[in-house]
């Protein structure tokens, strides 16, 4: 008989887990906490919409909460450019019409869920979220305070009168700007937030008299 020789199967490694585009599947997450709201999003919801597993969220992302956190960071910065866009334009109100008519374009533009994020997480929160709810509250404000600040620029440049309470009038279309959020995730169309706009913008302070 001739001789048998077995050849020793060399040992790999264990696998390593797949690599994954995280800002792909941030945007898989941001889905499932715009559609379902902080706490109706289970981690199975997370790691199926996202297509990573359980040990792989924990590790790249921490837990639920600061999965949450990121994906809100990461909902800002997409959000950021649209500011950046209307503060370029030479006047605040111009500014001002900008963020709206863009922020109602992004609400029923069907290809994200209808609502802000901040608007539609901050209403499904209940008490054992209420971290998350103050957050989402803080981050809201912090858009009131960049439309303020443009506000206070108009002022300075003469576009706004010195009598014109800058903060109630960056909390008033804030509020707007929430409102229509509310309303587009109710099913209100893109015609229907530009009646919206429009009779906002019609209380825009007169232009500062300049004699």
């Amino acid at each position: 008989m001739g001789k048998v020789t077995w050849r020793r199967k060399k040992l790999l490694p264990p696998g390593r887990p797949k690599a994954f585009d995280p800002d792909k599947v941030l945007d898989a997450a941001l889905s499932m906490f715009w559609e379902k709201g902080y706490e109706g999003t289970s981690l199975a919801d997370l790691t199926a919409a996202m297509g990573i597993n359980k040990p792989s969220l924990y590790a790249t992302f921490g837990d639920k909460e600061e999965l949450f956190r990121k994906v809100v960071d990461h909902y800002m910065a997409r959000q950021s450019s649209l500011w950046e866009d209307a503060f370029r334009l030479p006047t605040g109100k111009a500014a001002v019409t900008k963020i709206l008519t863009s922020i109602a374009d992004a609400l029923t533009n069907g290809k994200s869920p209808r609502g802000c994020l901040l608007v539609q997480a901050a209403l499904s929160c209940g008490e054992e979220a209420n971290c998350i709810k103050t957050e989402l509250a803080q981050r809201r404000a912090e858009s009131e305070h960049l439309l303020r600040a443009r506000l206070l620029r108009a002022q300075k440049e003469g576009e706004l009168a010195r009598a014109v309470d800058v903060g109630a009038l960056s909390r008033f279309y804030s509020t707007i700007l929430r409102g229509m959020s509310v309303e587009a995730s109710g099913g209100a169309t893109r015609t229907q937030l530009q009646t919206v706009i429009d009779l906002a913008m019609k209380a825009w302070p007169e232009a500062a008299s300049h004699t």
